[in-house]
């Protein structure tokens, strides 16, 4: 069978193991092909390849429901549920999500971004399931790494607790956290766990026991730890602990042995009460040099596949923010040994990797678990440490709480650096970077800063290391800077909540915030073409606002433009029309920002235009909102 000619993942039941074996290869042709192309995340889809199959071979997916964890590992679910035509488009616009979206397809149970979230989705599933008197199989997946997360500890828990909920949690462990390497012993002791004999023992020893004339009712404490030594004969000891918490477990299986997999979740859909299956793969599997660089192949831009090398670009670009980010915070550190950068799971993509290579003493990865990389700096913080909280700003989220209670109210001078600020692409709704300026704005006894470019960054950098008084945050963008000169060292730290005025003009005010700055200059640029001459400021802190400057240039200007690339809801342009009416400066204010909307997977640059935010649209809009009358005048 050729994939383009399957349109439902059950045209797989009834397939052989060569059958199987040729769609699994075709599968990673397509991924490979589209991501060298494309670019997007290599390594976990071609890692769970046979997991897909396998599990697929032995649901119904017309009844039967599975939930991912981090859509990144599901592109060969994608393939599998119809979208293998249409893979090609993937993370483009208007072509197919990079994650897991339920608009997108019946078969996207429950949209997957952010980690550690599937078991939590698919036990509610379960339970809605047994309430609605319904019957059909529940599956999560999830990785090693998002396991660690709190949210997925705290589901299996309470799953644990639920032994006639009829719930499976799929481990898709890729060597690079918990389990040793799959050998002739586990998969022996695998196969032992699932013969007759040992279920006896896990499930129905007790029970057996009692219809026995010399034991009835009584189980001695003697013959409970018998039975209990009995199972621990067939479990290894991550399995020991899941059963603990109140799981049967299976595994750890060979992720790339169709039969294995087939055969063991067969046996495992038997099974009353909450399962865990615990399978063994290979990241990047089928890819020879994904498979020697998992971390390097996790996610990749468009690259050679011969060679595996990004594919150059036709023009030199400056460098990246978390690149700047990354060899700044270094030399900074390599002067002070307090201070200590903490990242949840992302050195490469905040740029820490370069702090964990220079200085592994002062470099903490906590794993996905951002709550408590949070707690974590507050305790540092306590005790003089100065800690660098390096997150994206769509998963500092999900340590608002912590951000709050642990560090806010407190008052505890931690330094959080929000990469990832903004547009971020093709990675769609579930990691734009859009509402921490109104989160954290909000928030007492916090600062909140952007630089304009890559320079500022640096300065900003000193700035919230030297800023003691309490919390502090950083926002800026994924991608390039501007090309502007940077300094190797002396850098000094700017004054806090103090803007600067970039270009002067009597006509109109515009206040640009972070990135926003440079377009704002585009916009004064356009708007002296058309007569009308503009003031730019560079606002730099959205808190503290620098009313001292801002508001007596708006009371004399009479017409202000606000600029940010965040959510208008809360943000930066409301913080000023908020300064404005509370000093009763009763001039017009136009907003421009993210409006109320999910911003779609699109390039960067497609995702300004479809949001009226480009230097010419905000002209056109500042133009008709302000100087009509002007233009008409002009025009006549």
């Amino acid at each position: 069978m050729h994939l383009s000619e399957l349109t439902h993942p059950n045209q797989l039941h009834g397939l052989s193991i060569r059958q199987l074996e040729d769609v699994a290869r075709q599968i990673r042709e397509k991924h490979l092909q589209t991501i060298a192309a494309t670019g997007g995340h290599l390594g976990p889809g071609l890692g769970v390849v046979e997991l897909t199959i396998a599990l697929y071979q032995t649901l119904d997916l017309d009844r039967d429901k599975v939930i991912w964890d981090v859509g990144h590992q599901a592109y060969p679910h994608k393939m599998l549920t119809g979208r293998y035509n249409n893979f090609s488009t993937l993370r483009q616009k208007d072509g197919i999500a990079g994650y897991l979206k339920r608009c997108e397809s019946k078969f996207d149970h429950f949209g997957a971004g952010h980690a550690s979230t599937s078991i939590s989705a698919a036990l509610g599933m379960a339970l809605a399931r047994d309430t609605n008197g319904e019957d059909y199989k529940v599956v999560a997946i999830i990785g090693d790494g998002a396991l660690t997360g709190g949210m997925a500890l705290e589901a299996i828990n309470h799953a644990g607790h639920l032994p006639n909920t009829n719930v499976m949690v799929v481990l898709n462990d890729n060597e690079m956290s918990i389990s040793p390497n799959v050998g002739a012993i586990s998969r022996y002791l695998n196969k032992l766990r699932l013969s007759e004999p040992i279920q006896f023992i896990s499930g129905n020893l007790e029970e057996q026991f009692k219809h026995l004339p010399f034991f009835g009712d009584s189980f001695t404490p003697e013959m409970e730890r018998l039975k209990e030594g009995m199972k621990r004969l067939a479990v290894p000891k991550v399995g020991a602990v899941i059963e603990e918490l109140g799981f049967k477990y299976f595994g750890p299986i060979d992720g790339h042995n169709l039969q294995e997999l087939i055969d063991t979740f067969k046996h495992a859909h038997k099974v009353t009460g909450p399962v865990f299956v615990h399978v063994s793969t290979v990241k990047g599997k089928g890819y020879e040099l994904a498979e020697k660089d998992q971390v390097g192949y996790h996610a990749q831009t468009p690259f050679n596949l011969a060679t595996g090398k990004p594919i150059p670009s036709s023009k030199p670009k400056p460098p990246g923010y978390a690149k700047v980010f990354g060899h700044t915070l270094t030399k900074l550190a390599e002067n002070n040994p307090k201070i200590i950068g903490i990242t949840a799971a992302m050195a490469t993509g905040t740029g820490l990797d370069k702090l964990q290579a220079k200085l592994p003493k002062q470099y903490i990865d906590v794993g996905i678990a951002e709550q408590h990389a949070v707690t974590l700096a507050a305790g540092m913080a306590c005790e003089g440490i100065r800690p660098v909280v390096a997150i994206y700003s769509t998963f500092l989220q999900r340590a608002y709480d912590q951000v709050i209670h642990d560090v806010c109210i407190q008052k505890l001078p931690v330094f959080f650096c929000l990469d990832r600020a903004g547009i971020v692409g093709s990675d769609g709704p579930t990691h734009q970077g859009m509402y921490d300026i109104a989160y954290l704005r909000c928030i007492p006894n916090m600062v909140v800063m952007a630089p304009k470019d890559e320079a500022e960054l640096q300065r900003m950098l000193v700035t919230g290391i030297d800023y003691t008084d309490g919390p502090i945050a950083m926002r800026y963008p994924r991608g390039n800077g501007f090309g502007v000169p940077l300094m190797e060292e002396g850098w000094e730290p700017l004054p806090i909540g103090k803007a600067e005025i970039l270009r002067n003009g009597d006509d109109v005010l515009l206040l640009g915030y972070g990135t926003m700055v440079h377009t704002a200059l585009q916009v004064a640029e356009i708007l002296k073409e058309h007569g009308v001459e503009a003031t730019v400021v560079n606002s730099r802190f959205v808190k503290p606002l620098d009313t001292d400057l801002i508001l007596p240039l708006a009371e004399r200007i009479g017409k202000v433009v606000t600029l940010e690339e965040g959510c208008v809801m809360g943000g930066f342009g409301s913080a000023v029309a908020e300064a404005l009416l509370d000093h009763n400066i009763l001039v017009p204010v136009k907003r421009f920002g993210i409006p109320d909307v999910l911003v779609d997977h699109a390039e960067p640059n497609q995702s300004y235009a479809d949001l009226g935010l480009t230097s010419s649209q905000i002209s056109e809009q500042v133009l008709k909102a302000f100087f009509a009358q002007k233009q008409a005048t002009v025009i006549s």
